[in-house]
């Protein structure tokens, strides 16, 4: 898994040293990203109008994949975080819009692999 991830983007290596070494664990958390991420509702807080549950999940999904170093999401997510800040919200939701099939792509391999 952690090879198709890499291919994918993510740093493993910097994940992996900030769980001190231990990939066993750095597996472990990577497992549940798919769930956070699904937890979140993103998409659904944009569709309802509700920018601050937006930007709160969105700053979730934020913080949990930059602890992890899966950096296309965290950039792409930070940049909506931002965007929210700005009252930019139909911008944010493009960026994250235009992020998912990579998104997708990440969850799968962690999901399958």
């Amino acid at each position: 898994m952690l090879d198709e991830l890499k291919a994918l983007g993510v740093n493993t290596d910097e994940g992996i040293k900030r769980f001190m070494g231990n990939a066993a664990l750095y597996e472990k958390m990577m497992r549940k990203l798919p769930e956070n991420i699904k937890a979140q509702n993103t998409m659904q807080h944009f569709a309802d109008g509700d920018y601050e549950a937006a930007l709160a999940a969105t700053h979730t999904i934020k913080g949990v994949t930059g602890n992890l170093s899966v950096t296309p999401l965290f950039d792409a997510y930070s940049e909506a975080v931002s965007q929210l800040r700005n009252n930019q919200p139909d911008q944010a939701r493009q960026t994250i819009e235009n992020i998912l099939p990579l998104e997708q792509k990440i969850l799968d391999c962690i999901i399958n692999g």
